[in-house]
């Protein structure tokens, strides 16, 4: 697999897709990155193909106990003292100088939040084509011989919609963003194909305005999940 990958992106949606070949994930609201273990250390890349490895040595580090030819997508996340993930403490470890960035991760140190395998070490090779339920599983199984005390974990997953359901309604207060479904049968491609369908919360404000009115926007927040599929228990 040549570097940098193209990543796969999740389209918008009103609601979440039906079926019985659906899985659904938390959609975590950090920064986008695909960690490569090689042969002698640990690149990371950014979702525009930069390597962000100087900021993110916290995560480089942990990523040297992956076998070296692994290639995972997921997301870089940092949580506050309260356990919610945020958005800005990420974006401005992502802004930093290698210096600043240090100093931010002995403060509030990150988690690689995995959600999908893209190569796994020695013959295997490349799996993107895969189906997303066999990569899945290459992902859980990798990281269940990861260190306990390792940031790099699987986010949560579930094959039941109603369970979904549930995560959005209830866990937006801990900072989950919305809810990304998953083809079971897809194999991961780059670009926004339908496979990969987001619903977020959208957040509005109320104001009473005077003369012209113009349009504000504001960014959410999310969590991380856990090394398990949360269907058989609890991000793009």
């Amino acid at each position: 697999m040549d570097w940098p990958v193209s990543v796969a992106l999740a389209q918008s949606v009103p609601e979440l897709p039906t079926g019985t070949d659906w899985s659904y994930e938390v959609k975590l609201d950090g920064h986008r990155m695909i960690m490569w273990r090689t042969g002698d250390g640990v690149r990371l890349q950014a979702r525009s193909g930069r390597d962000v490895t100087s900021v993110w040595g916290d995560l480089a580090l942990a990523g040297h106990h992956l076998p070296a030819g692994t290639v995972l997508d997921g997301e870089a996340v940092i949580t506050t003292e309260d356990g919610r993930i945020s958005f800005e403490a990420a974006q401005a470890r992502a802004a930093s100088s290698p210096t600043r960035a240090r100093r931010l991760a002995a403060q509030r140190p990150a988690h690689y939040i995995a959600f999908d395998a893209l190569q796994l070490p020695s013959s295997t090779g490349d799996i993107r084509a895969r189906p997303y339920a066999a990569r899945r599983a290459a992902l859980l199984s990798l990281l269940a011989g990861l260190p306990a005390n390792t940031p790099i974990q699987a986010v949560s997953a579930t094959t039941d919609r109603d369970t979904a359901l549930t995560w959005y309604d209830t866990l937006h207060s801990q900072g989950i963003e919305g809810i990304v479904a998953k083809r079971t049968t897809s194999p991961y491609r780059a670009g926004r194909t339908g496979a990969w369908l987001k619903i977020r919360h959208a957040e509005t404000i109320e104001a009473a305005v005077a003369g012209s009115p113009a349009p504000r926007a504001s960014r959410g927040h999310s969590p991380y999940g856990s090394p398990t599929d949360a269907s058989r228990s609890p991000s793009a």
